[in-house]
Formats: structure tokens, C-alpha cells, sequence
């Protein structure tokens, strides 16, 4: 377990002043970086995410102070799933945000798909995580581009970008977030305690224009603008549980 006392800046609330996704995923992938740094293993491995799933119970709000946990949850041969919840301090147990992160394991110089060393899993897995196995395999049904619904256009900054030369993980909430503070059922802002979302990386993106898509009311896409699937997303305000 690693853990960090963080609070919600300026640039990462929504108008209401609660916590937007897209800054809950940039608050997981920081934490995970600084357990890596930490155990002096940022060497070892590139990283690469290939899943995140957010369950929201209750949206951290700004300056609010979060105790932030990270700790790996299960393994497979070429990826490690990393479970991050964020609660308040002064009770540890307590969950406001439990997320679920699937994150492929690469070579650092040939970033090609490498298995997990046994150093790495000598220092991230216990009994339990060791025995739960992982896949890598996505898990999101979808239908061809052409037959959804065009929500709205969208575009990566290169602003957006990161070391990996491709646009930042953290990036891809952003329309999600967009969808919410214009939705009357989120009352505007986007402030819906209780959301539970799940985004696959399907590709790489590259800065430039997207396109934002609705299959059903669960289920959005972000294509490229050749329909090349970038990410598919689904959304849901069912019951809250901690992530499967």
C-alpha cells in the first residue's frame, strides 16, 4: 500500500466545486508513478493503461483533504491491475472514490509488451493478488462508429500530450466530462454522486479533432476522424459497490 494526503485544486474542480473525472484519473495515474519512484522501480517498466473503471460515491469537493491509497490487485503475465480509492483521513476505510486501473506491462526500450519481472512482483503483490489473475482483454460490446449517435465534436490539445508521445490517459474523461456538465440529468454540472464509469483504450490518440459518440444511453465512443476507435466508454448510475 502506498498512500499520499492530497486536496482538489482550482484547475481540478468542476463550477459546483466538485471533483472532475478526468482530474480523479490524473490523480491515479500521478499516485501510481510516485509508488513506482518510490519503490525505485520507474526503470524497470513503461507502463501503458489499458483500462480504468471510477465508481463515485461521493465527489471529493475543492481543498477538501484526501487520503489517496494505491496498491496492486491482481497480476497476468504481461499486465498488473492497480486499485486507487480516495476517502477522507480520519477514516481510512471509508471510500468517497474506488477506482480499478489495468495497466500493460512494456519494455522500457522497446516498448513492446514485456512480462512483469519477478523484482516487481516481489514488491507490489501479496498471497491474495498474486492468485488473482488478470486479463488483458477488453470487455466493452460496441457497435460499428457509422451506427451511433454524433453527440458532439471534440479535440486533443498538444497540450494534451505526454511522455509517451501520445495524448494522456486523463485526457479522454474530459468529453466524458463535457457530456455532464451540459446534461440536464446531472442538473448542469456534472455533480452526480453515485456514477460508476468505465473507459477502455482502444488506440492512441494524437492531437487533433475527434468525435464524441452515443450508443444507448450507456455506452459513448471517441473515433477518430477516419472512425478509427480511439476509446469506448460506458456510464451508469446503478448501485455502488467496490469495482469487479
Amino acid at each position: 500500500m502506498f498512500a499520499q494526503m492530497m486536496r482538489p485544486g482550482l484547475a481540478d474542480c468542476a463550477p459546483d466545486g466538485r471533483m472532475r473525472l478526468d482530474a480523479i484519473a490524473r490523480w491515479c495515474q500521478d499516485i501510481a508513478y510516485a509508488d513506482v519512484a518510490d519503490a525505485m522501480l520507474a526503470d524497470r517498466a513503461f507502463w501503458i493503461l489499458r483500462r480504468t473503471r471510477i465508481r463515485v460515491r461521493r465527489f471529493p469537493i475543492i481543498n477538501e483533504p484526501r487520503l489517496v491509497q494505491t496498491f496492486c490487485s491482481g497480476v497476468g503475465k504481461l499486465v498488473a491491475e492497480r486499485r486507487t480509492v480516495i476517502g477522507p483521513a480520519e477514516d481510512p476505510d471509508r471510500h468517497d472514490v474506488d477506482t480499478v486501473s489495468l495497466w500493460v506491462h512494456l519494455d522500457p526500450v522497446s516498448r513492446r509488451p514485456s512480462n512483469v519481472t519477478v523484482e516487481e512482483l516481489a514488491t507490489y503483490t501479496t498471497p491474495a493478488s498474486r492468485q488473482r489473475r488478470v486479463s488483458h482483454r477488453l470487455r466493452h460490446r460496441h457497435p460499428a462508429p457509422e451506427a451511433c449517435g454524433h453527440l458532439f465534436d471534440w479535440r486533443f490539445r498538444r497540450v494534451d500530450t505526454d511522455m509517451a508521445d501520445h495524448v494522456n490517459n486523463a485526457a479522454y474523461w474530459e468529453p466524458v466530462e463535457e457530456e455532464l456538465l451540459g446534461a440536464a440529468e446531472f442538473g448542469g454540472t456534472g455533480a452526480a454522486d453515485g456514477l460508476d464509469a468505465e473507459l477502455e483504450f482502444r488506440d492512441g490518440a494524437q492531437p487533433g479533432p475527434v468525435r464524441y459518440l452515443g450508443a444507448g444511453e450507456r455506452l459513448r465512443m471517441i473515433v477518430d476522424p477516419h472512425d478509427g476507435l480511439l476509446a469506448t466508454i460506458t456510464l451508469t448510475r446503478a448501485g455502488i459497490g467496490a469495482p469487479a
